[in-house]
């Protein structure tokens, strides 16, 4: 009874109206292109709440540049398209990350460092140079330290060209397009303390050598069980940094996995009434500390990382049955979406 009352109370309310038209911030979510513009009514969700987009997967390298030489514009340019027709900022994600570099670079790589190291610089000068004042912000390296603690991550852009390649990737991005807002982007930092302090450190090393790095991105896949202080610690840290903080990927599970693929444990098998509410508060508090913590002028805004129980990669992923986003698998509100909108609303 207490869920309905709360849906049909809230369902009343500015149903005119999405997400966007209450935040003075940008409110994003990842998309795969050709699953939105071929299904009328998750397109007119999108439209209705959110004013940015960020490509789930058809922007990365893998993608981009499957083969050596053959550079795949197609899928980008639509989404550019979809972007500037619905008047939405487009996020690039991303430019350099370890799990989408192709195989034949990899292979090229071991042999060759130096290969690689021109490489890099190509194909960065290459992308962000055809969508220069196009592409509002990038996510310049993603997830460039270990899943837990402060150690750089074993890829193979550290083992062929060391720590160095992050600051030359972000100098080559803002040489591409100096207008553009350069992210370093990762997971895990909103509780892993350990970690938050080797990305601040890492960011601060590379402001101190005049590296042009504009934003931290956190990814925010968070669980239902991470306290509100811990992550309000880590926004309030990074926002002393003075760079924009985006909250990049965001969704929040019940269950928990060890950050491997099909490393899921099902702690919850159905999703509850006290469950829906719960996820609503959760969502409501990260809004409201976002907006409470990050200065105004820091604010790039939140990004939810698919917004339909059905499309979210949280399932496959982690061989999971979860209820992370914001709208269930029939795409319909759930208490979450209206504890979202509260957030966004609520008087600090």
């Amino acid at each position: 009874m207490a869920i309905s009352l709360f849906s049909n109370a809230l369902l009343g309310q500015d149903v005119d109206t999405g997400l966007k038209d209450h935040a003075d911030f940008p409110i994003g979510t990842a998309i795969r292109i050709e699953t939105l513009t071929r299904d009328a009514e998750l397109q007119a969700l999108q439209k209705k709440n959110f004013n940015s987009v960020t490509s789930a997967s058809d922007m990365k390298m893998n993608r981009i540049l499957p083969k050596e030489g053959e550079y795949q514009w197609d899928r980008v340019d639509s989404i550019l398209d979809y972007a500037h027709k619905n008047n939405q900022r487009l996020f690039g994600h991303n430019l350099i990350w370890h799990s989408s570099t192709p195989t034949w670079v990899k292979q090229k790589a071991l042999k060759d460092k130096k290969w690689m190291a021109a490489f890099m610089k190509e194909y960065i000068y290459t992308y962000v140079g055809r969508y220069k004042g196009q592409v509002k912000a990038w996510d310049v390296v993603n997830e460039g330290l270990e899943s837990a603690g402060g150690a750089m991550r074993e890829t193979i852009w550290y083992k062929t060209l060391g720590k160095d390649y992050i600051a030359k990737a972000f100098t080559y991005a803002h040489e591409a397009d100096p207008d553009a807002i350069l992210f370093y982007n990762d997971f895990n930092i909103e509780r892993d303390t350990v970690k938050l302090k080797a990305t601040l450190d890492l960011i601060q090393d590379l402001r101190s050598k005049g590296v042009p790095i504009s934003g931290i991105g956190f990814q925010m896949h968070i669980r239902m069980d991470i306290p509100d202080e811990v992550i309000a610690n880590a926004l309030k840290k990074a926002s002393e940094t003075g760079l924009q903080i985006h909250l990049s990927e965001v969704d929040i599970i019940f269950n928990t996995h060890d950050d491997t693929r099909n490393g899921g444990v099902q702690v919850y098998n159905e999703l509850t009434e006290e469950m829906k509410l719960a996820q609503s508060d959760k969502y409501k508090n990260l809004v409201r500390m976002y907006r409470s913590i990050v200065p105004k002028e820091q604010q790039f805004g939140i990004t939810l990382w698919d917004f339909t129980d059905r499309d979210t990669w949280i399932n496959p992923f982690f061989n999971l049955k979860d209820w992370p986003t914001i709208f269930d698998e029939y795409l319909q509100p759930k208490p979450a979406y209206f504890g979202f909108l509260e957030g966004l609303k609520v008087k600090l």
